[in-house]
Parts: structure tokens; sequence; C-alpha cells
């Protein structure tokens, strides 16, 4: 019973925090170019995770002059999984969350800090915590996958033929996302010859 009110909140909160969102105007491939801090919101599944994890080198070969954080869902210890060599590791602890299971304010200022360019979302199905977070950063490109969330969560959805294979999704996620990067190189390339 606590749990559906609990679940019943973080989704009224979130349709607030929706209305409330204006999006801040972002220029592809142009802003992907110049990404110097990108954040990774992991899945909570173990499955998944180990799947993130197989694809970070091309995440940091991609975003090679970034820094790369790695925000752990609430209650997932990631440390023993994910390297913390080259990555900054963020794991909300149980006073970063309000009542419901979204992050306080508090801790959307600790996040926003950093100032991130690029918000990744792995999660493949809706995760409440995580679509907190891809609203409190309006200016920021928002990357996840297509026909799940949409606007304003998202403002570069990505979609794929796949429909179930998860390493293949993300995997279509990154080389999309890489796709463009190389575009944006090529278009600069032509503009300054």
């Amino acid at each position: 019973m606590v749990a559906g009110f609990k679940k019943y909140a973080a989704r009224f909160r979130l349709s607030m925090m929706a209305k409330k969102f204006v999006p801040g105007g972002i220029n592809l491939p142009a802003d992907l170019i110049n990404v110097q801090s990108v954040l990774i919101c992991l899945p909570s599944g173990q499955r998944e995770l180990t799947m993130v994890k197989s694809l970070l080198p091309e995440i940091t070969r991609m975003f090679s002059n970034a820094q790369i954080y790695i925000l752990a869902p609430p209650g997932i210890n990631i440390y023993d999984i994910f390297p913390r060599k080259g990555y900054f590791i963020l794991s909300p602890s149980p006073k970063h969350l309000t009542w419901s299971g979204l992050p306080k304010k508090g801790y959307i200022d600790i996040l926003s800090e950093h100032k991130y360019d690029l918000i990744f979302d792995m999660n493949l199905d809706a995760n409440y915590f995580a679509q907190a977070i891809l609203l409190s950063f309006p200016k920021t490109i928002r990357v996840g996958r297509a026909n799940l969330l949409g606007q304003p969560y998202f403002n570069l959805e990505i979609k794929t033929r796949y429909l179930r294979d998860e390493k293949n999704i993300y995997k279509s996620m990154i080389e999309t996302v890489n796709q463009l990067i190389d575009y944006g190189h090529s278009k600069n390339n032509h503009t300054t010859s």
C-alpha cells in the first residue's frame, strides 16, 4: 500500500516538474563536438549494468576530452562493477532522496555543480529517479531510447531496429551519437577548408 502511494507521489511530482519544464535550445551536431562533461544514468538491472560497462570505452573514446560521471540508481552498489579510473562515480544515499524516491533539491544542486553538457539515460524502462534528473537539466543534451519517455525528458531520442536486444539497443544509441559527432567534425572541416 505504501509503495503504491510512493509511486503515485513520484508520478505526481514528475508531472508537475514536466509542466514547469522550459527546454533550452540545442544545436546538433555542433553541441556534441564541444561536450566537456557527460553524465551517464545507469539502469538498475545487473545484466544491463554489465552491458553498459562493456560500452564505457566507446563512450570514453567519443568524449575523450570530457569528464565522465556515472550515476548509480538509488540503492545499487556499482563500486565493485564499474572502474573508478577515468570516471567519477556518483551514488545517491537515502538522505539524497525524497520519501517517494526522487532526488532532493540538494542532490540536484550537487549534480548541477558539474554543468553537464550531455546526459545519457541508459534506462530502457521508465525510471522515476532518472526522469527527475533529466528534467533538472533543461539546457543539457538529454539522450535516451526512443518510444520510452519522449519530450520533455529527452531532446535527442534514438530509435533502433532492436526491440528486446538490450546490448544492441545500447550499441545503437552510442553509434548514433558517434555518427552525429563525426558528421559535425566533417561539417566543420568543410567550412574551414
